[in-house]
Formats: structure tokens, C-alpha cells, sequence
């Protein structure tokens, strides 16, 4: 659609200052919006609705005089919807307008990807963070195209990426975003847009759990679950580079080929991992595969993808099948061992416990959001971002990413997303 040309200023914008010059002229505007064919079937749009509320009087002039500024102020963002607890979760396009910096620390970006996320409404609740219309997609790259006063890390044309936060009022799924600086790091020039968003909370969640719940170190033995997931498989190699011996679990017969084929792409090329288990057809004892891995001596960290709480004839087929039972991996962790679990509804029965404490093993929860509820661990949460991209540059990070994404089909991915129908992490591209 073509813009309109110049059209000649209305006779109250001429007669001068006062009542008269911010006066609304409903001819000139609708002539205008049909021009650029916001009116549908004699019916104002939602753009012209939107403009004729929120903009001041003082710029709509402005549009009169140029009809094209109405498409060039609006955009769509991707948000979910919820009405209750019951209704299941809808994503839609909503528009927004393309706001200006006006915070001292804010910076603006062009996004160029953003990686999809499940949404986790429930935990917003929690938080007091639930709106009507929650912004979907907060893993971004892309270009700095303004920034606020008092931004001293970042100028316009910088290359960055970074997490909006949990109680971000933006969309990543948008053209132009604005976000706290200290949400940001500079993305390395040989890393593309897709792998940096690709990539981005995948690494944060690995070095959560494996540098700052269990401690790595060379020699220690690493069980990560479902290791062919986008998490999993960065996980994987972090464990490795810091000298780690690793087991996975494999939940197909196509995971378990992927995992045998991972390698490392400096050093030796020997496999990334020591042992894969198929447990696809609910066969293969988890724990039983460890101890013989071991020695009997058991894991040192396990990094779960889900367990299991209850007997089998509470929980699904494909459940028993691919997750083990929580008593399993209390009984495969070593002495002093660490249990990293994202389940958080775990609940432990007192034999569980004493097990646990005869051997002074470690249960901790993988919570990545825990890094913005307080500012006290910003410094760490900057160095974890840049440490991850600086991998990711040096090829030690390989994501498991799926292609780059348009972003009209976006609401259709995120749909797949939230419904966890997705092995590939998903990445829109614009």
C-alpha cells in the first residue's frame, strides 16, 4: 500500500492557537483513513480507533497532513490470552504504538529474532504479573536504534541480545522493542540473530544449573535427562568443556543417534557423551544404567526433564515410559551428589529424605527468572550472558535450533510451543 500525498492543512489547524486548532476533524481524518483503507465497510478500523484515542491533539494534525504517519506509528506484537484457569491459552496479534525512549536507561532495538518460550501463566499469577494480554517472546537480538540519557554500554548500530523480563510490558515478537540496558549484552559479530536468540536462555539455564546449583568440576559425573532438547543439548556440552563425564537419556530412537553423534568441535573427537539410554520403550532401568556406568559410586549432578511422583497407575503411559520415578534418581546420586530438578511440585516421602540425608545429597530447583527479582545478582546475570555468547562465538555451544521462523507464522509456532509439541527450539526471524 502505497502512501498518500500531501494533503492540504484543515481550515481550524489555520485559524490558530486555542480550542479551535486541537479541535478533531472527523471528515479530514476519515478521508484520510480511507485513503490508506482503515475504514472497513463504512466501519473505523482498530488502528483508527487507536489513533483517535491515544494521540494528542497536537500530532493529529500532523496525520491529517500526512495519513501515511497511521501505519508508520503502529505495530503488532504477539500476546496470549487467558480468561480462566479452565479456558485454554489463545495468542493474538495486538497493535501497539512505536514508542520513543523516555527512560533515562532504556534502550531501543530493531529485533532482528526472538526465540519462542513456554509461557508459564501460572507463575505470573503467582507473581501478581498476570495482565489480560501477556507479551509472548522475550529471548531478542538485534540492532540498538536509540538510546536514553544516561545508557553508558550500548549506542546506536551496536549488535546485542538479551531477556526481557518476566514483568515486561513489551513483545519480542515486534518489530521495535525497548528494554533496560541491563538486560543486554553485545552479541559477537560471527554470531548470527537466530543463534544468538536461539541460544540465549538455553546457556543461562545451563550455567544456572550446573556452575551455580551443583558446581562442575573436572572429574565429576553429569546424568542429564532428555539431552537431545534445545536445554539439554547446551547443558551437554557445558558439562563436557568443564571436564565432566556425561550420561543422557534418550526419549527416541532418533534422539539417541543425534546424542551419539554429538562431538566436540576443538580438541580430541571423542563423543560428548560416555553413555546413552534409550528409554523409549520403558525397558532400560535409568538407575540401574548408572551404577553400572559408575562403578556403583553414582552421579555426582543430575539435571532432570520432569519426574515422576506417583505410582504408575496415577500418571500416563507415556510418562512411566520416558521419566523416571523421584526414588530412581535418589538412588543413582552419589555421595554428596546434586539433584537439579525443574519438577516444582516435587514432593519428597520421609524415606526420601532419610536417603537423601544418609547421603548428604542436595536437591536444588532450576528457576532461571530467580536472576531479575533482585539487583544484587545483575553483575553475575551480565557475565552468565556474555560468557554464553562468548561460547556460542567459539563454537562450544551448538543449539539445537529449528529453521528461522516468518513471523506470520509465529502465533501458529507458539501454539506448538506451549503445547511442548516442539524438540527444536523455535525462532522467529525477521
Amino acid at each position: 500500500m502505497t502512501g498518500a500525498a500531501s494533503r492540504s492543512q484543515p481550515a481550524s489547524a489555520k485559524a490558530g492557537h486555542g480550542a479551535g486548532r486541537c479541535s478533531w476533524e472527523r471528515t479530514s481524518l476519515e478521508g484520510a483513513a480511507q485513503e490508506l483503507g482503515l475504514l472497513e465497510g463504512g466501519k473505523e478500523s482498530r488502528e483508527l480507533q487507536h489513533w483517535k484515542t491515544r494521540i494528542p491533539c497536537t500530532r493529529k494534525h500532523n496525520i491529517l497532513e500526512n495519513p501515511s504517519l497511521i501505519l508508520k506509528n503502529t505495530m503488532k506484537g504477539l500476546y496470549c490470552q487467558q480468561n480462566s484457569a479452565e479456558e485454554e491459552i489463545t495468542f493474538v496479534f495486538q497493535e501497539r504504538e512505536n514508542l520513543s525512549v523516555t527512560r533515562d536507561y532504556d534502550v531501543k532495538i530493531q529485533v532482528k529474532a526472538c526465540a519462542l518460550s513456554w509461557t508459564d501463566i501460572k507463575l505470573l499469577s503467582e507473581m501478581k504479573m498476570k495482565k489480560e494480554f501477556v507479551p509472548v517472546g522475550r529471548e531478542i537480538a538485534g540492532v540498538v536504534s536509540e538510546v536514553g540519557s544516561k545508557v553508558s554500554f550500548f549506542q546506536p548500530d551496536d549488535e546485542v541480545v538479551g531477556i526481557l523480563p518476566l514483568d515486561s510490558e513489551e513483545s519480542g515478537l515486534c518489530e521495535v522493542a525497548l528494554i533496560h540496558e541491563h538486560y543486554l549484552v553485545h552479541k559477537p559479530e560471527k554470531v548470527t540473530w537466530v543463534e544468538a536468540a536461539g541460544t540465549i536462555r538455553d546457556g543461562l539455564r545451563a550455567y544456572t544449573a550446573l556452575h551455580y546449583l551443583s558446581h562442575v568440576s573436572p572429574g565429576k559425573t553429569v546424568l542429564v535427562m532428555d539431552g537431545a532438547s534445545p536445554f539439554g543439548t547446551i547443558a551437554i556440552q557445558l558439562a563436557q568443556h568443564r571436564g565432566a563425564k556425561v550420561i543422557s537419556t534418550a526419549y527416541s530412537l532418533e534422539d539417541k543417534q543425534y546424542l551419539e553423534r554429538l562431538r566436540p568441535t576443538v580438541g580430541m573427537r571423542q563423543p560428548l557423551i560416555a553413555r546413552v539410554i534409550d528409554v523409549s520403550n520403558g525397558k532400560i532401568d535409568v538407575a540401574e544404567s548408572c551404577l553400572e556406568e559408575t562403578g556403583g559410586l553414582g552421579v555426582d549432578i543430575v539435571l532432570d526433564a520432569g519426574v515422576r511422583l506417583y505410582s504408575k497407575e496415577d500418571e500416563s503411559i507415556l510418562k512411566q515410559q520416558l521419566l523416571p520415578h523421584k526414588h530412581d534418581i535418589i538412588t543413582l546420586l552419589s555421595v554428596g551428589g546434586h539433584w537439579v530438578t525443574s519438577e516444582k511440585n516435587l514432593q519428597l516421602d520421609p524415606p526420601d529424605s532419610h536417603c537423601l540425608f544418609l547421603k548428604g545429597a542436595t536437591i536444588s530447583f532450576l528457576n532461571d527468572e530467580v536472576w531479575n527479582l533482585s539487583n544484587l545478582q545483575q553483575g553475575k546475570y551480565l557475565c552468565i550472558l556474555e560468557d554464553v555468547m562468548e561460547k556460542l562465538s567459539n563454537s562450544i555451544f551448538r543449539p539445537q535450533l529449528d529453521e528461522p521462523i516468518p513471523l506470520y507464522e509465529a502465533k501458529v509456532s507458539m501454539e506448538m510451543v506451549q503445547k511442548n509439541r516442539a524438540r527444536k527450539r523455535q525462532v522467529i526471524q525477521f
